[in-house]
């Protein structure tokens, strides 16, 4: 059985944090005129520890894992455990991690920032993002990951 502890140390190590913004666009027949924030908790580790993957989906009860083929140069194939609702991501992963404080300042760091992000999502209250929401966001997402 896997602990708390034992996931924030994994995620220190092998997680990562990231919002997506999804500019309007024309999709084959339809056209989505607003933004779209796409939101992925995952932790991606070597093809061997996939087991150890599916132990972290039953943990969270939430989430997949999939399979990565790595094209680049000196990497490998591995598998991905990852959450992408926004569902479980408000319910389940932001709960998590902020009961139980990354250690990794570049990880917390991305944390605070998906926390931010969802915060101005969340208080649009099923309007669309506006301008200002956009800006906000970007200028966000600016500072993940450095």
């Amino acid at each position: 059985m896997l602990t708390a502890d034992y996931i924030v140390g994994l995620t220190d190590g092998e997680g990562s944090f990231s919002v997506y913004l999804h500019p309007p666009h024309k999709k084959r027949f339809r056209y989505t005129p607003y933004y779209r924030v796409e939101w992925h908790y995952y932790i991606k580790l070597k093809d061997d520890d996939v087991s150890l993957l599916m132990k972290v989906r039953k943990f969270f009860k939430c989430g997949n894992v999939y399979f990565q083929k790595e094209e680049r140069v000196n990497h490998k194939n591995c598998y991905r455990f990852e959450v992408s609702s926004y569902k479980d991501v408000t319910n389940v992963i932001i709960p998590f991690f902020g009961k139980h404080q990354l250690q990794c300042p570049s990880r917390r760091n991305d944390f605070r920032i998906l926390c931010r992000i969802h915060e101005i999502v969340s208080n649009k209250r099923g309007r669309h993002l506006t301008d200002v929401n956009v800006e906000s966001i970007k200028k966000l997402k600016v500072q993940m990951h450095v």
